[in-house]
């Protein structure tokens, strides 16, 4: 992740823009979050922002822009190709959550289209499996564009704040202390996370 950062970094505002946007748009339509997640791209972009590199409304409306084209791409992918689309070879390693995601959306409906926008998985996989499902486009359209909105700018400022938060206290106790209250910080954050993908595996293997 550094490494990106850091390429990021070297980069000049319109182009920051465009590569976020991209890989976005990409990790929605091409399903390449299993590679880079759009979803680390925004959070990387809003430090670049509080660090005055780019705009940060112009960097949420970038993010929530390519969020709802991206899903609408991913969708009409779904829609023409069926359910051939999810038996291509690098989704066959994924047969599960596939699974669970389709259940998901026989369940929720187009509440799963807006709910799938914050699990990294869905978030890749929910558009193709509306089209598949034959969801109105209408109904899908306004649920991922409600997900897009919320999760482009909740992102994009969390980011922010995060670069923010790191900068006041670099500057008030030093670079060394504000590398240890980071890495405490992301330490915590992957607690927490791996503690919610074991209680969410052990639901799903009570159920």
């Amino acid at each position: 992740m550094q490494a990106i950062t850091d390429w990021l970094v070297g980069l000049s505002g319109p182009v920051i823009y465009a590569v976020v946007a991209a890989l976005v748009f990409c990790e929605d339509a091409l399903f390449i979050g299993f590679v880079l997640p759009g979803e680390t791209a925004v959070v990387l972009g809003g430090v670049l922002a509080s660090q005055g590199q780019v705009s940060v409304y112009w960097l949420a409306v970038a993010a929530v822009a390519a969020a709802i084209v991206g899903d609408s791409v991913g969708y009409e992918v779904g829609r023409h190709f069926g359910p051939a689309i999810l038996r291509v070879r690098p989704l066959r390693r994924h047969q599960d959550s596939i699974s669970r995601a389709q259940d998901l959306i026989r369940r929720r409906g187009p509440v799963a289209v807006f709910l799938g926008r914050f699990i990294a998985f869905f978030r890749a996989m929910m558009p193709a499996l509306a089209g598949v499902s034959r969801m109105h486009y209408r109904t899908f359209l306004l649920f991922n564009a409600l997900g897009g909105l919320v999760w482009g700018v909740g992102f994009t400022l969390l980011g922010y704040f995060a670069g923010t938060a790191y900068a006041q206290v670099e500057h008030a106790v030093g670079r060394a202390l504000a590398i240890v209250v980071a890495a405490v910080v992301i330490a915590a954050l992957a607690v927490w996370h791996l503690r919610r993908r074991r209680t969410h595996h052990s639901t799903d293997d009570a159920s």
